[in-house]
């Protein structure tokens, strides 16, 4: 607990400095909501082996890290979507050289309440119901009663990958949009919160968030394919069929302390983090 509060002091102490300020022993890491907890968990580690090293982690969703890297104020951007290319070529023109590092995967968790009858979802079902075209859940085996829909915000990488993957099955023709009807929520563990209070409710959020008060759905690619839980096993063997890796951008190769925290994550001692994360290693 200590550690974990020392992690949130450094990121008001150093958010408040120069960015290029005198602080050469102090990393900024700044944004996906999905991997906040795994970069605080990085960063805890990473100081305990280097008590003279600062890292402050703070969330705020892809979007904002990746535009903090854009504008200087950060040296790392935690990502759950790849950057886009008009993001690159606004970086460029400010002399950002956007560079991707793969640092763990994950697996989407579709959530309802507990009481919630239904458990076993396809994607084509998943895609109906958040954007709004199946609106009772009577339509899939459970109560008369109306589908709160949960999203993350637009500016979520999760957001973002879950309607290019589900709503628009990777067809860049489509134009699926979440329903108006969806609520768009600041956080994952807002999703959480929600889902847990709300039998009707239904969500999304990285698997890492699972806990007893909500019910994760099995999910299959279509009716002929098997339905599989959001399980670390499940998505190392792609058979859990919303899954997806998570990055560090940098502005460019890394070097220094920048270098140093990456190499940590990285490394054997920073994948078996992200395991116990309840996210899933790109390393055995």
């Amino acid at each position: 607990m200590f550690r974990k509060c020392f992690v949130i002091l450094m990121a008001l102490m150093f958010a408040t400095s120069a960015f290029a300020g005198s602080a050469k022993n102090s990393i900024q890491i700044k944004g996906s909501d999905t991997m906040v907890n795994l970069g605080q968990a990085w960063a805890e580690k990473y100081m305990e082996k280097n008590p003279g090293d600062f890292v402050a982690v703070t969330g705020g969703g892809s979007g904002t890290g990746l535009s903090s890297l854009i504008s200087g104020t950060c040296d790392i951007a935690m990502s759950s979507r790849n950057i886009k290319d008009k993001e690159i070529a606004i970086a460029k023109k400010k002399g950002i050289n956007p560079n991707e590092i793969k640092a763990a995967l994950d697996g989407l968790a579709v959530v309802v309440n507990p009481a919630n009858p239904v458990g076993k979802l396809t994607v084509d079902q998943l895609a109906l119901i958040f954007t709004g075209r199946i609106a009772n859940w009577k339509e899939l085996g459970g109560k008369d009663e109306k589908i709160v829909i949960l999203s993350r915000e637009v500016n979520s990488g999760t957001h973002v990958y879950f309607k290019e993957h589900v709503l628009r099955k990777m067809d860049p023709n489509s134009k699926e949009e979440f329903a108006p009807s969806a609520l768009m929520l600041s956080s994952s563990q807002a999703i959480a919160d929600e889902v847990a209070g709300n039998p009707a409710a239904i969500g999304y959020y990285g698997m890492g968030y699972i806990s007893a008060k909500q019910k994760p759905v099995f999910i299959a690619k279509d009716e002929g394919s098997e339905y599989e839980a959001p399980t670390i096993e499940n998505v190392l063997s792609g058979k859990y069929p919303i899954s997806r890796p998570l990055f560090l951008y940098t502005n460019g190769v890394p070097q220094g302390l920048v270098q140093k925290f990456v190499d940590f994550a990285l490394s054997n001692e920073g994948q078996d983090i992200v395991l116990a994360t309840d996210f899933v290693p790109i390393k055995k």
